[in-house]
């Protein structure tokens, strides 16, 4: 007996993707693109060439069985029976104008217990019209010197054939078998951004790209400069935090953290690699805590156009320590007001000052905020709805800059909050927002015991930065 709740439920998500493949197959149609977009489908007689076709694309990726565990376990077919169905599929497919690829799903464990069924599908399939052998490491089993064998192996038995390499990461070696791949005789290699995958995931595009080109001196035609950029937008909206140590993409792997490596940076840049962070679209980062040193305070510094006396930049240099030994984070949009304290003078003043704001939540209405911020001397209040407490704070600070004063207002790409572990609801959360303004990408952090309020400070610090743009631009 069926379901009559699941039933819709599964019509409602092939809809759902039915629709996604469609505007993605139109968008690349419109661009001549179409070729490179391909749909996974199944050896299910016709069933996924009709649904394929019927979005528009016009490339199959077939999923068949590498291993003769999965065939006889999972399908119960022998080889022979296997071979027979995708014959059919490939067949209609071709009647159907479209072009074929196939994965041979759980390569890597059939070449390790049963390479006799490798071989003899390959031999099947090698006088077909099949234009990628796509060869998967599906459970992540393999390290290189596998790879090397198991790749070489069918290179040399297949010449002239296009194999692609598709690697899984639970051993932590998906990036070094796909080297192994590409020194082996693969000409393909699938990646993902950020590494996104099953379980562990898969070999990411970025780590790949810049081993392929520094080491290998392999010529791609990806633009290294947007690497970051859609990482962060993969980031966003799949809801997997990048790791801050993740290599070219992570947020503190360009930062120095040592004040000696900042020294070395102003000394023919003792301390860096070929990993420049202008390659991937970012710049040199210099920590502020316990151990930057002056080293690493004149590096920011220097970004903020600011300059201090030695005796002014030890005091600036202890307090900085003092917050570090409290385990408190301190970034560069803080000096200015770490200088204006520990020194007792205005370096850089508030531009935009918060005079007072409420914001409220009420069972079935939509969150409020009302707001009085000074901006260059004057005030300005503004209200506004929006779909939560912080979401309504910024509705109403858009329409003071946007409405009241004409001014852009940055637009807000990513938003994260760290709750540190333990279960305390009065620990401090930090809130780190990233901004798009002018071409430029930057974050902000807010330190609150309340969530909403170390986003607004967070807010706060940056419209003080682009106020200090705004003025400039003024006296120029």
């Amino acid at each position: 007996m069926t379901h009559p709740v699941r039933e819709i439920m599964d019509t409602t998500l092939r809809d759902g993707e039915l629709n996604a493949v469609r505007v993605i197959c139109d968008w690349a149609a419109r661009r001549n693109l179409l070729p490179r977009v391909e749909v996974l489908g199944f050896v299910d007689g016709h069933r996924s060439v009709d649904w394929i076709h019927s979005t528009g694309c016009r490339v199959l990726n077939l999923l068949c069985k590498g291993s003769r565990k999965h065939c006889v376990y999972q399908l119960k077919k022998t080889s022979d029976e296997h071979i027979a169905d995708i014959m059919d599929v490939l067949r209609y497919a071709e009647a159907c104008d479209m072009e074929v690829n196939v994965y041979l799903e759980d390569w890597s464990g059939g070449m390790k217990d049963s390479p006799d069924y490798v071989f003899h599908l390959m031999d099947a399939l090698a006088g077909t019209h099949i234009r990628r052998f796509m060869l998967p490491d599906t459970l992540g089993i393999l390290n290189p010197l596998q790879v090397i064998e198991y790749m070489r192996k069918m290179v040399k038995r297949y010449p002239g054939k296009h194999f692609d390499f598709h690697a899984h990461n639970d051993y932590d070696l998906a990036v070094s078998n796909v080297l192994a791949a590409v020194l082996s005789g693969c000409k393909g290699l699938h990646t993902t951004i950020n590494g996104l995958g099953e379980r562990a995931g898969n070999a990411p595009l970025a780590s790949v790209q810049a081993i392929l080109k520094d080491h290998f001196s392999a010529i791609t035609r990806i633009d290294e400069s947007r690497l970051n950029d859609v990482s962060r937008v993969v980031e966003s909206y799949s809801g997997v935090v990048i790791p801050p140590n993740k290599p070219i993409v992570g947020e503190n792997v360009f930062t120095q953290v040592a004040g000696v490596h900042a020294d070395g940076d102003n000394k023919q840049n003792l301390y860096c690699n070929d990993l420049l962070p202008e390659r991937f679209g970012r710049k040199r980062e210099y920590a502020l805590g316990k151990t930057s040193g002056k080293a690493n305070i004149r590096k920011n510094l220097e970004d903020l156009g600011l300059e201090l006396d030695e005796e002014s930049m030890r005091k600036v240099t202890e307090r900085i320590i003092e917050l570090g030994d409290k385990k408190e984070l301190v970034t560069q949009e803080d000096l200015p007001y770490i200088i204006n304290d520990v020194l007792k003078h205005d370096v850089q003043g508030e531009r935009v000052k918060l005079k007072s704001y409420i914001v409220n939540l009420a069972y079935g209405l939509k969150p409020m905020a009302t707001l009085k911020v000074e901006i260059g001397g004057k005030e300005y209040e503004e209200s506004s709805s929006g779909d939560g407490q912080y979401d309504a704070f910024v509705r109403a600070m858009r329409k003071v800059y946007k409405q009241t004063l004409g001014r852009r207002f940055p637009m807000l790409t990513n938003y994260v909050v760290s709750i540190p572990p333990g279960g305390r609801t009065d620990a401090f959360v930090q809130t780190v927002i990233t901004w798009s303004f002018d071409g430029k990408v930057f974050r902000t952090r807010g330190l609150d015991a309340d969530q909403t309020e170390a986003a607004i400070k967070a807010t706060m610090k940056m419209l003080n930065i682009i106020e200090g743009e705004y003025e400039d631009d003024a006296t120029t």
